[in-house]
């Protein structure tokens, strides 16, 4: 029941934690910027409104955007959330739900027959190849100590961890992971729509409505989700004052910290070249294999 609870929670906060990303990457950058609040907003007008559908699609262009929101809430309730984490909670389930959304998502981008569509779908692939390996790697790094891949288990040994220095090296291959996962700059940019550019904005294009308004708001829950696995496993400590609520808002401090730290890693780097994207991932898996040498 509380991973329900959980899930709904991370659901209904995501579209504000991308909110204080933006408000960040604003000020940074000197402007007003949209209201905390403007995400939720978006999302209402979205799914005010019709879907087009091209006469060529089948229904996998149709169902590509319950199955991201469905694997994306799936991995939300597998978080691990105070003692009640089910035992089914795994870190290769979790790995899987993020694949099986990410797959369905460029296999739609193909069905649609657009070129920006198979351009975008096909980055999509190959970003996902790098980004999978350096994910299970930088976690292997908590898999260790905690002697399982259950994920409360994880979360119960980095929080008896002391800090050290492969805490610190794991912790910053695991934020090159939240970039990637994210969406972010350098490897991504979400506020593009340049053909040379984009990446996720490439396969959604052909969407529009209801159902572009359930793939943005997967988007937001799932760079949640990283965010809250970063806090999790590799800012555990200083739970703060005692008791649920205490605890629930330190927790969310944390996470508003780590969104915050987001927006000012993205707006103060430029967007990579797709083919340099493989030496920003090795960096990740070499900082990994250091954490693991030097524990």
């Amino acid at each position: 029941m509380i991973n329900i609870i959980g899930m709904v929670v991370l659901m209904l906060a995501a579209p504000l934690v991308a909110g204080v990303i933006k408000t960040v990457k604003a000020r940074l950058q000197n402007r007003r910027g949209p209201s905390l609040l403007q995400p939720y907003f978006d999302l209402a007008k979205l799914f005010g409104k019709d879907s087009v559908f091209s006469s060529t699609v089948s229904w996998v262009f149709r169902g590509a955007p319950f199955v991201y929101f469905g694997a994306t809430a799936g991995a939300a309730a597998l978080l691990p959330v105070g003692d009640g984490a089910v035992s089914l909670a795994d870190l290769f389930i979790l790995v899987y739900l993020f694949a099986l959304g990410r797959f369905f998502l460029a296999l739609a981008s193909l069905d649609a027959g657009s070129a920006f569509g198979g351009m975008g779908g096909s980055r999509e692939m190959y970003i996902a190849v790098l980004v999978e390996p350096a994910l299970l790697l930088a976690l292997l790094t908590v898999v260790m100590p905690a002697g399982g891949t259950d994920l409360a288990g994880m979360a119960a040994a980095a929080g008896r961890a002391p800090l050290s220095l492969p805490h610190v090296l794991a912790a910053l291959a695991f934020f090159f992971v939240v970039i990637a996962e994210t969406g972010r700059i350098p490897v991504d940019n979400p506020d593009t729509h340049l053909e040379l550019t984009m990446v996720h904005e490439g396969m959604v294009l052909e969407y529009s409505g209801r159902y572009l308004g359930l793939i943005h708001w997967a988007a937001m829950v799932k760079q949640l989700i990283m965010l809250t696995l970063f806090v999790t496993y590799f800012v555990p400590w200083g739970w703060g004052p005692a008791g649920l609520t205490g605890g629930a808002l330190w927790f969310a401090g944390k996470v508003l910290l780590a969104a915050v730290l987001l927006g000012v890693v993205e707006t103060s780097t430029n967007k990579m070249r797709l083919f340099r994207l493989p030496h920003f991932f090795a960096i990740s898996c070499l900082l990994s294999l250091l954490a693991l040498i030097a524990q």
